[in-house]
């Protein structure tokens, strides 16, 4: 996820378009540049950091330009730096290109233009578009993008200008949003509404495979072959801090519903076929085959996901795995082995706790892979290796998306490590990873049915909100996923709420259930249906009241509870993806409904850099 902004009239474009960025900087913040056209020709101005840092940069820049596309970046291919920051120029500093997204075949499409003499100065995926646009260019610019963009596979919006072509901006739609403000004597482009609010209320919102030639007086969209198209024109309505977050009240809302976006975005190319593919996951497939043990360390939320990532590692590869919270592993003095392998997680890449577990490991020469959301962090240039999970800025402190995108990454090494180890002599894991590899690529779909139940759990969430005691219980994957739902309720709502595997409650736990106590109970694992039904049988004797969260195939789960939501059905391996979505939107509303400040709980700090 990253901000485009682009302006072309008769005002001065370089402050026009940087003062719109900075309404995007939520979208991305490790580098910022600016390209446009004037008197002397093509001029861009980059750099690693922030938007301030590139307004200090232009304040000795004088220019006249009308004409100019800016970005502000958040990293997946190349780290944070000068060099890989947008816009990207072709070998003759003709063609400027900004780009929100990720071009799968970039790397194919690099050697094809090396091999033809261009020349490449960053590690992006972006700058192969720019070199494809300069060997296409050949009169209009706009017939060059659409030559280029039918070459690419993945994700883009892109906005492209040329001294060749110069009275005008190019722009170009797949998967990634790209909307152009309408103005007199002027018009601009922008990868979200926020930046063109200042200016303009009139939009026209491209959609996928939309190519827009934009000039100071028209608007002109084809599809990718040439065909004429037409586009409504939108009136904004929203005020500005609400289109900043995209008309949500909350980011936190927002970045739920982001969810089956942030899915796709982190499996995108990392699936060939049924198989992982190593090069995009940036793992190397010798060191999962040496691997015989498996540690996990993180805090918080990213706990979370490292004992679901436990559970799939074991089922997939049939490796020993252990899960430790990151405060805790140093000070226990832990014992590492000899095939070992620490795998860290940590959304920030910044966390105290975790950067101390990271160290701890490889200074006594165990291989670290960091699972991370930041390119550029300390875990990830510290670790071994990284795999990202791509999901974009958080802003909410209450993680969603993050979350999400990391149990999506524990599923790919799961995969991974089935691939390359020998500890599965049946076959039956790669059987299992084939049947998963169909299942993931249905999970965004899934993951908006989801999000489509949002009144009913919203309705669950006021009568949750009134307690100040919940119970979430679950068996297997189940409770790894309670885990996450009591953390959620509590930390934003500050409602009490504690987690149990259901065959605990038992051994202590039922002496807290008085009548009418909320337990959400969660059954979609149904090798231990069975079991959890008789626990909810427990609960219901002491006055409890179940909220239960199964799956659409099982009718038996609703006549034992007092209210219930059926979620789409997946693989049981994969259901933590969908179930985690309803507890996310119980503890907002129920947040919500108890005046509380959804974005900044108390007390709380989205990156925790301290011990």
């Amino acid at each position: 996820m990253c901000g485009i902004v682009g302006y072309i009239g008769d005002k001065a474009a370089a402050p026009l378009v940087i003062d719109s960025l900075g309404k995007l900087e939520y979208r991305g913040y490790d580098s910022a540049g600016i390209a446009f056209l004037d008197g002397d020709g093509l001029k861009v101005v980059k750099t690693e950091g922030r938007i301030a840092k590139l307004c200090q940069m232009l304040s000795g820049v004088c220019t006249d330009a009308k004409v100019a596309v800016s970005h502000t970046r958040w990293a997946t291919h190349g780290k944070p730096s000068d060099a890989n920051a947008h816009p990207h120029t072709d070998c003759r500093n003709e063609v400027a290109v900004v780009h929100n997204g990720i071009i799968e075949n970039h790397a194919a499409l690099r050697r094809e233009l090396m091999a033809a003499g261009h020349v490449f100065r960053s590690e992006t995926d972006t700058e192969v578009v720019a070199h494809l646009i300069e060997q296409y260019l050949d009169g209009r610019l706009e017939i060059a993008v659409r030559r280029a963009v039918c070459r690419l596979s993945g994700s883009f919006a892109l906005a492209v200008i040329s001294t060749r072509d110069p009275h005008k901006i190019v722009v170009a739609r797949k998967d990634s949003p790209l909307v152009i403000g309408l103005g007199r004597g002027e018009n601009m482009v922008a990868s979200d509404i926020p930046a063109l609010l200042d200016h303009t209320r009139e939009t026209v919102i491209l959609r996928d495979g939309d190519v827009a030639t934009v000039t100071a007086d028209r608007v002109e969209i084809t599809d990718r072959n040439g065909t004429p198209l037409e586009r409504n024109v939108f009136r904004v309505e929203w005020d500005p801090v609400s289109a900043q977050k995209g008309g949500y009240p909350h980011f936190m809302l927002k970045e739920i519903h982001e969810q089956p976006d942030a899915i796709a975005n982190t499996l995108r190319g990392r699936l060939s076929g049924t198989r992982v593919d190593f090069n995009e996951l940036r793992v190397p497939p010798e060191l999962l085959a040496k691997t015989k043990r498996v540690r996990i360390v993180a805090c918080g939320t990213a706990y979370h996901a490292g004992v679901v990532g436990k559970y799939l590692i074991e089922k997939l590869a049939r490796l020993p795995v252990e899960v430790d919270l990151a405060s805790e592993y140093r000070y226990r003095d832990p014992v590492l082995d000899a095939g070992d392998l620490v795998i860290v997680i940590s959304q920030s890449g910044e966390t105290a706790d975790t950067i101390a577990a990271l160290r701890e490991s490889r200074a006594r020469g165990v291989p670290v892979i960091a699972v991370s959301n930041v390119m550029g962090s300390t875990v990830a240039r510290e670790a071994d290796h990284t795999v990202y999970t791509l999901a974009g800025p958080e802003v909410a402190v209450a993680s969603t998306k993050a979350y999400v995108t990391q149990l999506i990454v524990m599923t790919l090494l799961a995969m991974a490590f089935a691939q390359t180890h020998a500890g599965d002599p049946t076959g039956s894991g790669q059987k299992l990873c084939e049947t998963l590899a169909q299942e993931l690529r249905a999970l965004p779909e899934k993951a908006r049915k989801v999000l489509a139940t949002e009144s009913q759990v919203a309705e669950l969430a006021k009568a949750i909100a009134r307690w100040e005691d919940a119970f979430f219980i679950g068996r297997g994957l189940d409770y790894a996923v309670a885990m996450e739902g009591q953390l959620k309720l509590k930390e934003i709502s500050y409602i009490h709420a504690e987690a149990y595997a259901a065959g605990e409650l038992k051994h202590g736990t039922l002496a807290l259930i008085t009548r009418d106590v909320p337990v959400i109970a969660l059954v979609t694992q149904p090798h231990v249906r069975e079991k959890m039904l008789s626990n909810i049988t427990e609960v219901k004797a002491r006055g409890g009241k179940i909220y239960a969260f199964c799956r659409d195939d099982d009718e038996e789960t609703p006549q034992h509870s007092d209210w219930h939501l059926q979620l789409p059905s997946s693989h049981p391996l994969l259901m933590p993806v969908l179930s985690v979505i309803p507890l996310q939107l119980v503890a907002y509303y129920a947040a919500v409904e108890r005046g509380c400040d959804v974005d900044k709980p108390r007390n709380l700090a989205k990156s925790v850099t301290v011990e």
